[in-house]
């Protein structure tokens, strides 16, 4: 952008990568109050800057956010926070129809469980290098710059972050059959099956419920079996879903109204952590489905 720019043109020209720095400060923060923050401070930037000033608003903007999330990043190090495993993820719920959540636009700003506890450990440059390179295919030189590193060095930091976090995306195979173990599971806690629950949970399960009284965790597949069992004769409707990505269930009350989210995760043919949100002010800001008819 060269030249006197107007400010309408300038904010219309934000707007246009407000989108794409919004999903670079979600994966980057794992939290989509937190990302809009981070992308609110990169407006507040370029307002104070003199637009004709800046030859490529898109790298000015990707500078500005990337530099936003590492410093908040760094700030969560150095205060006290909630554990992650009390920390609610941001869960983005959508139909499950079949299809490979790549065919799915509405997937496309979701970040898997899994991805998030990974990124989750990364050191700030490094999670900027993996997200910025990897997810969004900025030039290591680019990276560099915000880092501070030199382009070979911001190379290693990728690559020690693609280390870590190989291994949390499924092939299609895997992601069938975690489809089979979740169906498999509603259909026993709609038939108060014990026995069929105890073969789809693994032993050691562990169940995170957020509820309206704060975090609740229950351990073990026969604790877990005998509450599913009790609550089996609420008027309810269960279905699979996708939650973040991952085969999950929503649970409709008998008004439509959503009153449970469950994120499933399966390894080894079995369910080995549930990750549920039955609180209701938590359920209310989420865009949860509609129950099918």
């Amino acid at each position: 952008m060269t030249g006197s720019v107007p400010e309408e043109t300038v904010a219309e020209a934000f707007e246009e990568q407000r989108g794409r720095l919004v999903a670079v400060a979600y994966r980057m923060l794992g939290s989509r109050t937190d990302a809009e923050d981070a992308v609110q401070e990169a407006w507040l930037r370029l307002a104070r800057q003199d637009a004709a000033s800046i030859d490529n608003l898109a790298g000015w903007l990707t500078t500005v956010v990337g530099r936003v999330c590492i410093d908040m990043l760094r700030s969560r190090g150095t205060r006290p926070e909630a554990p992650y495993e009390d920390r609610l993820p941001d869960l983005v719920v959508t139909e499950d129809d079949g299809r490979e959540p790549e065919d799915d636009v509405l997937l496309a700003d979701s970040v898997g469980l899994a991805l998030l506890v990974v990124l989750d450990t990364l050191h700030p440059a490094e999670r900027l290098a993996f997200v910025l390179h990897d997810m969004f295919a900025v030039p290591f030189e680019e990276i560099g710059q915000i880092v501070g590193r030199s382009t070979d060095a911001t190379k290693m930091l990728a690559s020690r972050a693609r280390r870590k976090v190989r291994g949390t995306r499924r092939p299609t195979s895997e992601r069938r059959q975690q489809r089979a173990v979740v169906d498999a599971f509603l259909a026993a806690a709609r038939s108060g099956d014990f026995e069929g629950l105890l073969r789809v949970l693994d032993p050691e399960v562990m169940w995170r419920a957020h509820t309206p009284r704060g975090v609740v965790v229950r351990l073990g597949a026969t604790e877990v079996a005998g509450r599913l069992q009790h609550a089996r004769h609420a008027k309810v409707t269960a279905r699979r879903a996708l939650v973040n990505g991952e085969p999950g269930v929503v649970v409709w009350g008998a008004d439509g109204r959503p009153v449970a989210v469950m994120a499933c995760t399966v390894a080894g043919g079995r369910i080995v952590e549930v990750l549920s949100v039955i609180d209701p002010r938590l359920l209310a800001a989420m865009d949860v489905p509609r129950r099918p008819d």
